[in-house]
């Protein structure tokens, strides 16, 4: 029973680990969006994507509160969007997506975890023109031809879009996230978004063997851990 109980309290404790290091990515990611595009969720569309992602993943009421609260005051703390790209483990493509408040403690902590895994940090552009920087949004439905007409209609750039399994997604680039989002309420009405976000999409798969796996998973988890770190994006497939 003794035994039974601490693995019981260690598996409790690494869950609490996670929750918190979701709600603070969330927190962070909210109070960035209320800051630069409005506290008000009906007028700024990102934020509002944010908070329904948020509620979906559980993230209490008062962790939301607390970050478009604090994005109201005149103060607060000055996150900047940091971006970093290299060869992961296996030769695959990697961006790391950051939010920080000290750039030189932010970059050296990512760098470490590329050298510490026998991977390479690359110049800014060095891998990004091999993702493409999507608006995904995916929703319930099977009428393919109306969502794409209420696109056309709102004159939004379609890249894609995708109908299987009684499931629609549409993709579009990054810069037509909130027109997109915009003609699709107008169009369907209160959406059920079951994916509304930006993304990076690789353009080619890299296929990950033997000891590049557990290389690449340490190497993942390593970033994991960093609270700067918001998204990492890659190529490697198993």
């Amino acid at each position: 029973m003794g035994r039974a109980f601490q693995n019981r309290k260690e598996s409790m404790a690494k869950t609490a680990d996670m929750k918190t290091k979701l709600y603070s990515k969330y927190a962070r990611e909210i109070y960035v969006s209320a800051k630069s595009g409005g506290v008000d969720p009906s007028g700024n569309l990102t934020l509002r994507g944010l908070i329904e992602r948020a509620k979906k993943d559980q993230v209490p009421a008062h962790v939301i509160d607390k970050a478009i609260d604090k994005a109201k005051g005149a103060g607060g703390e000055d996150f900047s969007v940091a971006r970093y790209e290299g060869f992961g483990p296996g030769n695959c493509i990697v961006i790391v997506d950051c939010l920080t408040d000290n750039p030189n403690r932010t970059i050296a902590d990512v760098r470490h975890c590329f050298t510490k895994t026998k991977c390479k940090m690359g110049t800014p552009g060095s891998v990004s023109h091999m993702f493409d920087h999507c608006a995904i949004f995916s929703f319930a439905g099977d009428d393919e031809e109306k969502v794409l007409e209420a696109l056309m209609e709102a004159d939004v750039d379609v890249t894609d879009i995708e109908n299987e399994g009684g499931k629609i997604t549409v993709f579009t680039p990054n810069t037509e996230y909130a027109k997109a989002k915009q003609a699709l309420t107008d169009a369907l009405g209160d959406i059920d978004f079951a994916v509304d976000e930006i993304q990076f999409l690789p353009q080619t798969s890299c296929t990950i063997e033997g000891e590049d796996v557990a290389l690449f998973d340490k190497f993942m988890d390593m970033l994991n851990d960093l609270d700067d770190v918001q998204n990492v994006y890659h190529n490697a497939e198993f």
